[in-house]
């Protein structure tokens, strides 16, 4: 009899399996469906990667609701994403550090702005855990760009950011000079400010369960949704097994009804990413205002491992999309399988702003104090170019923007595309230069003339800036020179912001293993460098990063194994 028992219930469990098996998720080498959730419907389609998407229906509650197996899902998924082990999975974009150049054989420098400042966190989050972050990780010119500096704010919007420029002795290698490059970009007035058309693209796969991942998300998302008004709107869209509106476009001062559609979110599921940011843009481009920032907001770990995860095809897509007027910024979060190098891709093909929030304060300082810098843009395009004076200097080399770099003819083509500059936004860039006679890397060249006119003799380089404002298509110029009158005679003489710029800028170096910084130059000199260039810190940042000074100083005693100069995956 137990026997006949044991037998039936084997049965019933082999019969159990194969009903199960007969629903399961298409294999490989089926075509795989998404499912579109259109208000309280759902339609399977065949996965055509960025094809558009069916028009979008009312969202009855705020809440999308699918019909899977009988069962009704705050949004459809089509397979189960199995949880992040302990093998790091993180991937950074290996980037070499930027070459020394000889002014006589290559006298210009050409590169597109940066205002990211997700390596920053991203190193921090690594430091604290105790360990020293890949070197591909760091990317200095973010560390730098972190902070905010004390430039004199330009006088009118047609100029939308002054210079600032000073020369210095480098403190890292005697017989050197650091060039400082400063642009402060003009603030926005509450009054000027115009309406926000957000839609929020928000990761709610399995693998961001974790606390630092979805539940922070949904935290950053209240923050910002708190700065919303009458005038602007917000939409909610989510991706997992498959992609989802789950808020259509609402006032911004109706935040319990946001903030309702953000708490409802839980994880599970693969990652549709591509998915995703198709059906974003399709509900940002529905709801488009050409008198408003219509901008996507995408938070997320990057792991995009279901649909559309050609990083290229992504990237493309996002490239066209910019010409939409529709803007992309990108949200990283998390550990263990964040994608950097995707997500910085997907941030300067899209016209957007790449952050990363590894902590509540960090989510404060992006979508609250940092708000307006990063949603309203007051240039676009912006590219830096500086032509060394031959006569004046041998060599010289840019510290960090090695992603950012651009051709020399690329400045002047209008279809070349650079960074923007958001409202009160600063962006610093330093040069290291040895003047001519000082000890070079490279032998001087025998046949070259390096005489110049009377004129400019007391010319360094001279500073040309392209930038167009917001609707146009055609640049502006901005030139002026680089001269001695810019240059002081000891670091210690240099303004603040000069000194705290060069502080991070030896920092990020040490972190990446510069292999031109001088024997014996070490955190110590950073801190102390940095100690005398605090100025006023309202937020504490510049606390906070002496500390992580120290932090780096102590991981960098640790086995090496633990401390491999470069890391992640391309």
């Amino acid at each position: 009899m137990l026997r006949n028992t044991r037998r039936a219930g084997l049965l019933a469990c082999a019969i159990l399996l194969t009903a199960c098996a007969s629903q399961s998720a298409p294999t490989s080498d089926q075509a795989q469906e998404s499912v579109v959730i259109t208000g309280n419907r759902v339609e399977a389609e065949q996965n055509a990667p960025l094809a558009p998407p069916p028009p979008l229906a009312r969202v009855d509650d705020g809440r999308a609701r699918a019909a899977i197996g009988g069962v009704v899902s705050p949004y459809a998924q089509t397979a189960p994403q199995p949880m992040p082990g302990d093998v790091d999975r993180e991937n950074y974009e290996n980037v070499d550090t930027n070459p020394i150049h000889m002014v006589s054989a290559d006298p210009v420098s050409t590169f597109s702005i940066d205002v990211d400042t997700a390596s920053y966190s991203n190193v921090r989050r690594l430091l604290n855990s105790g360990r020293l972050p890949p070197q591909d990780a760091v990317r200095t010119e973010e560390l730098i760009n972190y902070f905010r500096y004390d430039y004199p704010l330009p006088q009118t919007r047609q100029q939308p950011f002054s210079t600032n420029v000073t020369v210095a002795p480098s403190p890292w290698a005697e017989g050197r000079q650091i060039v400082h490059i400063g642009l402060q970009g003009y603030n926005i007035v509450p009054r000027e400010r115009p309406p926000l058309n957000l839609t929020l693209l928000l990761d709610v796969s399995g693998s961001m369960s974790d606390a630092n991942k979805l539940p922070l998300v949904i935290q950053s998302m209240r923050m910002l949704v708190e700065q919303m008004n009458a005038r602007d709107r917000v939409s909610i869209v989510v991706y997992a097994g498959a992609a989802g509106a789950v808020l259509e476009p609402t006032p911004g001062n109706e935040r319990g009804r946001i903030i309702a559609a953000l708490e409802n979110l839980h994880a599970g599921g693969s990652t549709a990413g591509g998915e995703g940011l198709r059906l974003a843009y399709a509900l940002a481009e529905q709801n488009f205002n050409p008198n408003s920032v219509n901008r996507v907001i995408i938070a997320t770990d990057g792991d995009f491992n279901v649909g559309i995860n050609n990083p290229q095809e992504l990237e493309d897509f996002v490239e066209r999309k910019r010409d939409t007027g529709v803007y992309l910024s990108v949200l990283g979060f998390g550990g263990g399988n964040y994608n950097d190098a995707l997500m910085q891709r997907l941030a300067q093909n899209g016209n957007g702003v790449a952050a990363y929030i590894d902590t509540l304060n960090e989510a404060r300082r992006v979508l609250r104090d940092e708000m307006a810098s990063n949603m309203f843009t007051i240039a676009n395009d912006v590219k830096i170019q500086v032509e060394f004076n031959p006569a004046r200097v041998a060599e010289y080399r840019l510290i960090g923007y090695e992603t950012r770099m651009l051709n020399r003819e690329d400045f002047n083509n209008d279809r070349v595309d650079a960074g923007e500059i958001g409202s009160g936004h600063a962006v610093t860039a330093i040069y290291e230069i040895v003047p001519v006679g000082g000890r070079t890397f490279n032998d001087p060249l025998r046949y070259q003339d390096e005489r110049t006119a009377p004129s400019t003799a007391s010319e360094i380089a001279f500073l040309r800036i392209r930038y167009k404002l917001p609707g146009q298509d055609t640049s502006r110029l901005i030139e002026r020179p680089i001269t001695d009158r810019d240059a002081v005679r000891d670091i210690a003489q240099a303004p603040e912001s000069t000194r705290w710029a060069t502080a991070v800028a030896g920092y990020g170096q040490l972190l990446r293993h510069d292999q031109f910084m001088r024997q014996g130059y070490g955190y110590d000199d950073v801190i102390n460098l940095a100690q005398g260039a605090r100025g006023r810190d309202e937020f504490g940042w510049r606390a906070e990063f002496i500390q992580l000074a120290r932090s780096a100083e102590s991981a960098a005693a640790l086995p090496t194994a633990q401390n491999a100069p470069r890391g992640g995956r391309n």
